[in-house]
């Protein structure tokens, strides 16, 4: 249990709240490449932090994430122009760069000298990893851009599914890091089955334990922390154990233990305080990873059947994300297809900010607690002017990652040398 102001600290973002602060600090992933992959294509409006942006490409192909609402009378430019290197407004015709200059002030006569007094607020931008990325913080601290864990270069395939989800990011988050809710939520999905480390099919997770209650241990770290879900293997259980390791890069992204054919990786990004851009990524050898459309389909997450343009899902709290009863007597656990529909069935269903306040934790929710714990302690060291969590000498290094591995009990799972798939 947290108290409710620290309930609050721990998930409001907007404005001035201290953890939206603190997440301005890093680069935020703003709309996926191919929102805008147009140059002078249709501008797209999007929403961070609790602040309205426009995001286009203009006319040489540079990206430009701005203020959604003109300087002069805030009208929204996402009905402008995209033309000439800028973005003019339709109401009266002020024209923007991707920097921000007003270059053009249609309603006004030549040398009222307006167009030199008046910047529009716009953040610097980076493309990386199929995604837009802006710095929205104080200038002065603006970081190094530093691919993530879960796209390091630009050989590996990256597969990214995006959905809007109506709550508050933190609660994603806790599902994204709970080891133990896989072997119920997702058993129809995450199947057991005697193989020597989980596998992929087309259709489904085969994960090589029954045991549905696992140890867990927790090593705290700069960036985050990193845990094992300790269980019993279907072979060798008198000699072995199989370790599963998430990795949580704070503050909003998890790296998931992998398949045999690539790995998984999650990236929350707060809307708001009650909405999240949920990311869920496979990355690894263009050999074995899926493609975009592959990897949507199997997560039925799809723009068209499952999304609508707007990455909204269409099974949603108030169809029961077409929950299936028949299904669940023939022996589907949930009745819902889709593991991340799945997730949000749940993470939806507490509400928009789940109150904390009343929550009653057990053992293997040892990795919820270190979280908040986590969290609560790195946005009050940031108040005090501390070096934000997962920044600058506290960002991941780049050998870290997930695993899941049948492993001797006699080693340490700290220890095990694992690699990306």
């Amino acid at each position: 249990m947290i108290t409710p102001e620290e309930n609050d600290l721990l998930c409001r973002v907007e404005g001035q709240a201290p953890m939206g602060q603190l997440m301005r600090r890093q680069w935020l992933a703003i709309c996926l490449i191919e929102e805008v992959s147009e140059p002078d294509g249709t501008p797209i409006k999007a929403r961070i932090l609790g602040e309205d942006l426009v995001v286009f490409r203009d006319t040489k192909g540079r990206v430009g994430v701005m203020d959604e609402y003109c300087p002069h009378r805030k009208a929204s430019l996402v009905y402008g122009r995209n033309e000439d290197c800028g973005l003019r407004c339709l109401y009266h015709g002020w024209k923007m760069d991707v920097a921000g200059n007003v270059v053009d002030m249609s309603s006004e006569p030549a040398g009222s000298g307006l167009v030199e007094k008046v910047k529009h607020r716009a953040y610097p931008t980076h493309e990386w990893g199929g995604f837009v990325w802006a710095y929205m913080g104080p200038p002065e601290h603006q970081p190094e851009f530093t691919p993530p864990p879960w796209a390091p270069n630009a050989e590996s395939r990256l597969a990214v599914a995006k959905i809007i989800i109506p709550c508050n990011w933190a609660q994603i988050l806790e599902g994204q890091i709970d080891s133990a809710h896989s072997s119920s939520l997702h058993s129809s999905d995450m199947v057991p089955a005697r193989v020597d480390g989980a596998k992929a099919t087309d259709t489904q997770w085969l994960r090589p334990s029954t045991d549905k209650s696992p140890r867990m241990q927790v090593e705290r770290t700069p960036y985050g922390f990193r845990y094992a879900a300790i269980r019993r293997p279907i072979k060798d259980a008198q000699t072995h154990d199989y370790v599963s390791s998430t990795v949580f890069v704070a503050p909003a992204s998890a790296l998931i233990p992998p398949n045999d054919q690539y790995n998984v990786a999650n990236m929350n990004v707060p809307i708001d305080d009650h909405h999240t851009a949920f990311h869920f990524m496979a990355w690894g050898s263009p050999e074995t990873t899926p493609d975009h459309e592959t990897w949507r389909a199997f997560l039925h997450a799809q723009v068209g059947p499952d999304l609508d343009p707007q990455y909204h899902p269409k099974r949603n709290h108030e169809n029961r994300f077409g929950q299936n009863r028949a299904a669940m007597k023939a022996g589907n656990f949930t009745g819902i297809q889709g593991i991340p529909n799945q997730d949000m069935a749940m993470w939806v269903s507490m509400g928009p900010i789940v109150d904390r306040t009343f929550d009653r934790l057990g053992a293997s929710d040892l990795a919820i607690v270190e979280f908040r714990q986590r969290m609560l302690q790195a946005v009050r060291s940031f108040m005090a002017g501390e070096t934000p969590i997962g920044t600058g000498e506290n960002h991941i290094p780049a050998q870290v990652c997930a695993y899941q591995s049948i492993i001797p009990k006699t080693t340490d799972w700290r220890e095990f040398d694992a690699q990306p798939v």
